[in-house]
């Protein structure tokens, strides 16, 4: 049988590598591309020496070009932190419209189909609790965070679009909250903030009253969620996360008692437009993909942790 073949845009970055990691093991030819902007080669260095594994520096803003047949496109290129899409609003604006209109490009020339990832981000600040997909959000387009929450609504409109006019099978994950290994310490995300401030023995950062709710999903669950998405014959968006809500006070909390440091909790202002609440209604997930996430918050928790106190002692 021929092998199957798969380009995963964003494949040095924290999802994109652990899904160039999936796909390798599921006997595909894996293709990663990334520009390194908000990626890094060290999460796929163990895959170089494979054949059926290339790498392209590329930024997929630009024309994007892949000889040979393909039979998946996955879409993960883009800044998914706060800190990065503050710092970098125009390239996460670029990325999230021309980069997918590039990568639907190619798809519809190829005749692969292409998998998008958006995120619960296109909720806004919910009105809607639990989150389902038919909710259309609440999101302020000219605020701080617009520049990510619109470039992925785009991205949605476009994928839809190329669906619909040009008959290019697509797929759209929207991701809540995930961690685990390959994080980046300096993420600004909770989790990582969280962890790096405990392991160097700073208080840790809790902005605004911390009765804000978020869903943690371990990154193996999201990949599998993931994965039979692609494979699966539905073309609307899905939610993959952890439904298991939980408050930033009792998630700082949690990372206190798993580091076993003594630092207290401190408060900061809130952010503009910071969500509230955000939890997934995994429905579609459960019925349609036969899918919800098996890890324990506790033991994903764990593998992280030793992660990052490893990730802390290299660069030390």
């Amino acid at each position: 049988m021929e092998q199957k073949r798969v380009l995963i845009a964003g494949g040095a970055g924290f999802l994109g590598s652990h899904l160039c990691d999936r796909f390798i093991k599921e006997g595909f030819h894996v293709i990663a591309m990334d520009n390194l902007l908000t990626g890094n080669i060290k999460n796929i260095e163990h895959l170089f020496p494979l054949p059926n594994f290339e790498y392209y520096n590329h930024d997929v803003t630009k024309f994007v070009h892949v000889p040979g047949k393909l039979d998946y496109i996955l879409n993960f290129a883009s800044p998914a932190s706060p800190i990065d899409y503050l710092k970098m609003p125009i390239q996460t604006l670029k990325v999230g419209s021309l980069g997918t209109h590039n990568l639907l490009g190619l798809a519809k020339e190829k005749k692969a189909r292409i998998l998008v990832a958006s995120t619960s981000e296109v909720y806004g600040d919910p009105t809607v609790h639990p989150q389902t997909e038919e909710y259309w959000g609440n999101v302020n387009p000219v605020g701080p965070r617009g520049v990510y929450d619109e470039a992925k609504r785009f991205l949605e409109s476009i994928t839809m679009a190329y669906h619909n006019f040009h008959g290019v099978e697509t797929r759209i994950v929207r991701i809540f909250n995930t961690y685990g290994p390959r994080m980046r310490l300096n993420d600004g995300r909770a989790l990582p903030a969280f962890m790096s401030q405990a392991l160097n023995g700073q208080d840790l950062t809790v902005f605004g009253d911390g009765l804000q709710t978020r869903s943690f999903c371990y990154v193996d669950d999201l990949v599998e969620g993931i994965y039979r998405l692609l494979l699966s014959d539905y073309h609307l968006p899905v939610n993959i996360g952890n439904p298991q809500e939980i408050t930033l006070n009792q998630f700082a909390e949690e990372i206190i008692a798993l580091t076993g440091t003594k630092q207290k909790i401190v408060y900061h202002p809130l952010p503009k437009d910071d969500p509230k609440q955000r939890q997934p209604d995994i429905t579609k997930a459960r019925t349609l993909l036969g899918w919800e996430p098996k890890v324990s918050r506790q033991e994903g928790l764990k593998i992280t942790y030793e992660y990052f106190k490893k990730a802390l002692l290299s660069n030390s």
